[in-house]
């Protein structure tokens, strides 16, 4: 894994993540107000700075959570490679993409919290300014551990069918194409 190109991605696919999480987080807290009417409320008394509002916090959550899904990802693989003594199916690799997926999200879910928190809160107060640490100490002062993984088990299932998915279709289809590759000299 080329970790400087792996981490810009990850900061790149965050400027567009950003905005849709913000506005989608503020849908599901105030289910009056239509999607365009949050998105223009928020240009309007934020400017663009409110629709990255979490930016950072979103990024740190990322970095960790890709640095931990992913290498466990390849050792679940190879483990299981190695007790059947071959590579492992697309299947396979689709459960050991849960499972990792799943344990990423439940060792991340606290920043997941605090990045929920700064996006969510009121614009001008002091966990809205984005400190990630102040928010994860505002959680723990008035929720403690629970208040630190809140979510945690909808998140790891959310999470872990996505990286079933996702890394089961990108095995498939990194196999299909490796097959097409032998056949063309």
């Amino acid at each position: 894994m080329d970790r400087p190109g792996f981490t810009a991605s990850l900061v790149v696919a965050c400027l567009i993540r950003v905005p849709s999480e913000v506005v989608k987080q503020r849908a599901q807290v105030s289910a009056s107000s239509g999607t365009f009417h949050i998105f223009s409320n928020i240009l309007y008394t934020e400017g663009v700075q409110g629709l990255y509002r979490g930016y950072k916090s979103t990024v740190l959550r990322e970095i960790p959570f890709s640095l931990v899904q992913f290498p466990l990802w390849e050792s679940l693989k190879a483990l299981w490679s190695w007790r059947q003594d071959h590579v492992v199916d697309c299947w396979q690799s689709a459960v050991c993409g849960a499972f990792a997926g799943g344990f990423a999200a439940a060792v991340t879910t606290p920043l997941d919290v605090a990045k929920t928190r700064i996006m969510l809160a009121k614009a001008g107060s002091s966990t809205a300014s984005g400190n990630v640490l102040s928010a994860l100490q505002g959680v723990w002062r008035t929720h403690g551990l629970s208040g630190l993984f809140a979510g945690v088990f909808p998140r790891m299932a959310a999470i872990s069918l996505g990286g079933f998915i996702f890394l089961g279709a990108y095995e498939q289809t990194r196999s299909l194409l490796l097959e097409v590759g032998r056949e063309r000299p």
